[in-house]
Parts: structure tokens; C-alpha cells; sequence
């Protein structure tokens, strides 16, 4: 990337934890002072094979604390490098199934999709994301949710029918949108979709 004129430094961060964190944020501050974009990425789907009668609330509380306590996390703990960047965006990568205009519509794709941990979590990031889109447009940050489509990765044993490629042209539309619009919106691609 170095000969394409770009700065990229890996930063590894384990979403669910605190320390993890604190320390990713810190490391940003120190060497640049500000983030003008915050990709919110995290995700986990649990036990997808189970009926929701039957999936343990344990493996619940785990896809809840990385795929909505994570982007939660790591959102306060960016937010004063995205304040000293003057203006800034973030971006919750959330899933068509976390619609719940689209679950609960027969006629949709996702109808059929009943799980209830990934499902619901993606449904609580989305409320996350508004949530800090109401607070944060004061400050001239920009906050959205995306959905990437059913997109061919490990997460999904590469099933997929969308390429990696295909997922993150969506992402990288919405980052370079004026942060000056409304914000607290959900999109797939160009399009906004039903919460």
C-alpha cells in the first residue's frame, strides 16, 4: 500500500474487550491525533442452526457482546478522535436481517431467516447506530448503518453469492457521502432500506 501512496498500519482489536480498546484508541491518538472513519465491522453469527426455542441464551450473550456491546465500545471509546477530526462518519455494518420490515414481510428473501441471536443483534445495532446518529450530528458526525449483503467470507463458509468486493464498494459509497446530510439511516448499496 506504501507504493500507492498510502499510510495503512495494522491495528488488531478484540472487540469485547475493554483493554483491547482503550489501547487501539490510545495508539490512534498518540500517532495521529484524529480519525475522521469509524467502520464498526464486528460479527459473529452463534449457533444460525438452531430454532430460536433452542438456542442457548448463553451463545446469545456472546453474539450480542461482540456484533452490538463491540461496535458500542469501540464507538465511545473513538468518539473523541472523531470530535478532533471537526467533522467524521461511522459506519455500524449491520445485515438485511436485522430489518425487521424485511423479516416479517413474507414475500421478502429474508422471511425465512429465523435466527434469533444473529438476527436480533443486527436489529439492536441498528437501533445503536440511530441512537448515536441522533447524539452525534451535533458534533458533525455522521453516523449510518450498511448492509454488505450475503457476502462469500469465512463468516459464512463462503456461501455467499456476493464477493468481498461487491460488499465493500457499498461501505466505501457511504463513507465518502457529504457528512454534512441527514444522517441515521440504514442502506444497502446506494438505496436506503426499512429499519
Amino acid at each position: 500500500m506504501l507504493a500507492e501512496g498510502h499510510d495503512v498500519r495494522l491495528l488488531t482489536i478484540d472487540v469485547t474487550s475493554d483493554e483491547s480498546v482503550f489501547a487501539a484508541a490510545a495508539r490512534v491518538r498518540d500517532e495521529d491525533g484524529r480519525l475522521d472513519v469509524l467502520i464498526n465491522n464486528a460479527g459473529i453469527p452463534g449457533e444460525s442452526h438452531a430454532s430460536p426455542s433452542q438456542q442457548p441464551v448463553d451463545d446469545i450473550r456472546a453474539v450480542y457482546e461482540t456484533n452490538v456491546f463491540g461496535p458500542i465500545r469501540v464507538t465511545q471509546s473513538f468518539l473523541p478522535l472523531l470530535r478532533c477530526a471537526g467533522r467524521g462518519t461511522v459506519v455500524m455494518v449491520s445485515s438485511g436481517l436485522g430489518s425487521l420490515s424485511w423479516l416479517s414481510d413474507p414475500v421478502n428473501q429474508f422471511y425465512g431467516v429465523n435466527i434469533l441471536g444473529y438476527n436480533s443483534s443486527k436489529t439492536a445495532l441498528n437501533a445503536v447506530a440511530l441512537a448515536f446518529a441522533k447524539e452525534l450530528s451535533s458534533f458533525g458526525i455522521k453516523v449510518d448503518a450498511v448492509d454488505p449483503g450475503y457476502t462469500a467470507t469465512d463468516f459464512n463458509n463462503h456461501s455467499g453469492y456476493r464477493t468481498v468486493e461487491q460488499a465493500a464498494a457499498g461501505i466505501v459509497w457511504l463513507v465518502t457521502q457529504d457528512p454534512t446530510e441527514a444522517a441515521g439511516h440504514f442502506y444497502f448499496e446506494h438505496d436506503r432500506i426499512p429499519w
